[in-house]
């Protein structure tokens, strides 16, 4: 068998290589990506339905601060995603989402420990919320699907990153907008039903990362 010298396999891949289209920055990524999201999101608490004590939640600090918390994680997190499928790009942008997620769950917990104080035991009583799961599932899924369509057009050169950062922000946008029409407010019901689902489907979401996300090598003739 004869081998190919290093001019014809130039050549060759000269005459096949497609043109290349430079992604846009994470900033207009992310705009996009929320502008495909928020329809569905709008769409599934119009159908819902707004919780009757929306306007007695907003005036509520704490609670305006968990969802302004919520949302900023889940666009950090998009934001951090298509970072993270960009070469040469620096991975402190990856870490950028615990900034928000930090205030998220510090003012979850501080409301575990307003709830302690105001109703003893009572206030950590722990109950079972099934809504939550699938009610965060049904909204986070428009935005998975967007997510996931533009994270391909990336590099896969950090798979499991990229994934997890991906499920976060459907996570977080989903759990925003679950409590504008979900009426479980107890902090501790909060911090395990809802952060814990989104936490668990970012886990699943990063575990299959090197599934979702691989190089996809062109065929040499």
């Amino acid at each position: 068998m004869s081998k190919m010298r290093t001019e014809d396999l130039i050549e060759r891949l000269a005459a096949d290589a497609r043109p290349v289209h430079c992604l846009k920055s994470p900033f207009r990524r992310t705009a996009v990506w929320l502008a495909w999201s928020l329809p569905w999101v709008a769409a599934i608490v119009f159908t819902m339905g707004l919780r009757p004590d929306l306007a007695a939640r907003l005036s509520d600090a704490r609670w305006m601060i968990e969802e302004i918390a919520a949302l900023a994680t889940g666009l950090m997190a998009a934001m951090a995603a298509f970072c993270a499928g960009v070469p040469g790009r620096p991975r402190w942008e990856h870490f950028v989402p615990l900034v928000p997620l930090a205030i998220w769950l510090g003012a979850l917990g501080q409301g575990c420990i307003q709830d302690w104080m105001h109703l003893g035991r009572a206030g950590l009583v722990l109950y079972a919320d099934w809504q939550c799961l699938p009610g965060i599932v049904m909204i986070g899924f428009g935005p998975a699907v967007a997510m996931a369509v533009m994270i391909l057009r990336g590099s896969p050169i950090t798979p499991m990153t990229t994934t997890a950062l991906g499920a976060l922000a459907a996570g977080g946008l989903a759990t925003a907008a679950l409590r504008l029409f979900h009426q479980e407010d107890g902090s501790l019901m909060v911090l395990v039903w809802q952060s814990g689902t989104v936490f668990g489907l970012t886990l699943i979401a990063g575990l299959l990362g090197k599934t979702i996300l691989r190089w996809r090598l062109p065929s040499m003739p």
